[in-house]
């Protein structure tokens, strides 16, 4: 009986060596060790993790003895702002909606996304703990619904050339007593700690991106003109920059557009809370906002355009070997070599 079925929630667990001992290279170890550190500093961080999927009208085993080829999209249309495609996938995302929210995986909203069969559904942010283990909870259950309806869904970060990638959009904030220290009211802008925080994300994302894009197909994602970022740079209002930041008061947060939806979240919190942490040890400044394209500006930092270029550098970053450990480092840096 699956907890979708029934209501009841689903314990995810770390992994434990023989003497009690948390195995560091687990995922959700390596995002507890972050977390630790911002206890230490008297902080609490929320965030929220934006999932895209494909949604095909075929079942899995059909899509199987096919190869994979000839994938029927549930829409004839691109979604994005059309009123009626969707439509045809709600009875579908009705029950996901209703199943997800039964087993405590509280569903905020649900919107076709921009390609031909693309989805999204939303949940409500949280810590970051809880929030990576709905993330889990809901991949599988998506799978499970959708096979459940004869449908198949894919989460891989781009299936096809021509169509937009499954990105995963991270928004993460540290709050204060109660209060979202991200936000300065009487600046009606980012405090400095917001600017630090975003500083080092500009900074040392490039050299985690591993824990962003962990797959040779994670690559094929980031593309000019794609919706997902190749190079590093923050604004308001620009879907060409990695970062955009948005709400106001306590809901004023960066949105990190680095991952996709093949991201572990566990590893893919932990490495915006190192890099985020990082500024402010070292007091960057993220500067002002982006104006332009993005995608067409020789000046600003790239992402690796490769898994393999992401596993060097991530194999010779200062940053993950002191907040990861270097046993970490090693282990998934072997692990993308294997890929």
């Amino acid at each position: 009986v699956l907890p979708w079925q029934t209501g009841a929630a689903i314990v995810i667990c770390d992994f434990l060596k023989h003497d009690g001992s948390l195995v560091a290279e687990a995922p959700r170890s390596v995002l507890r060790r972050q977390l630790d550190r911002v206890a230490k500093l008297g902080l609490t961080c929320f965030c929220a993790s934006e999932l895209e999927f494909y949604l095909f009208d075929q079942t899995y085993h059909a899509a199987f003895t096919d190869g994979y080829r000839n994938l029927q999209p549930s829409s004839d249309y691109r979604i994005d702002y059309h009123l009626m495609q969707p439509t045809r996938a709600e009875p579908l995302l009705r029950a996901l909606r209703n199943q997800l929210t039964a087993a405590r995986v509280p569903v905020e909203s649900s919107k076709g996304e921009w390609s031909r069969g693309q989805h999204e559904i939303n949940f409500t942010y949280d810590q970051p703990l809880p929030m990576a283990d709905m993330h889990v909870l809901f991949k599988q259950g998506v799978k499970e619904i959708a096979d459940q309806h004869g449908k198949a869904v894919t989460f891989m970060a781009k299936y096809a050339p021509s169509e937009a990638g499954n990105s995963c959009h991270i928004h993460m904030s540290l709050w204060k007593g109660g209060k979202n220290a991200f936000w300065d009211a009487k600046a009606h802008g980012g405090s400095k700690l917001f600017r630090q925080f975003l500083g080092g994300l500009m900074k040392y994302s490039p050299e985690l991106c591993l824990f962003y894009g962990p797959t040779i197909n994670s690559y094929k994602r980031y593309q000019p003109g794609s919706w997902a970022p190749t190079r590093m740079a923050w604004a308001t209002d620009n879907r060409t920059t990695g970062f955009r930041v948005g709400g106001h008061g306590n809901g004023y947060r960066p949105e990190n557009r680095m991952p996709g939806a093949d991201a572990n979240p566990y590893l893919a919190f932990a490495a915006m809370l190192a890099a985020g942490l990082a500024g402010s040890d070292e007091n960057l400044d993220c500067g002002p906002a982006y104006e332009g394209n993005a995608y067409l500006d020789p000046k600003l930092a790239r992402l690796p355009s490769s898994l393999r270029d992401a596993t060097d550098l991530f194999e010779k970053s200062a940053l993950a070997k002191s907040a990861f450990g270097a046993e970490v480092v090693e282990f998934y840096a072997h692990h993308a070599r294997l890929a």
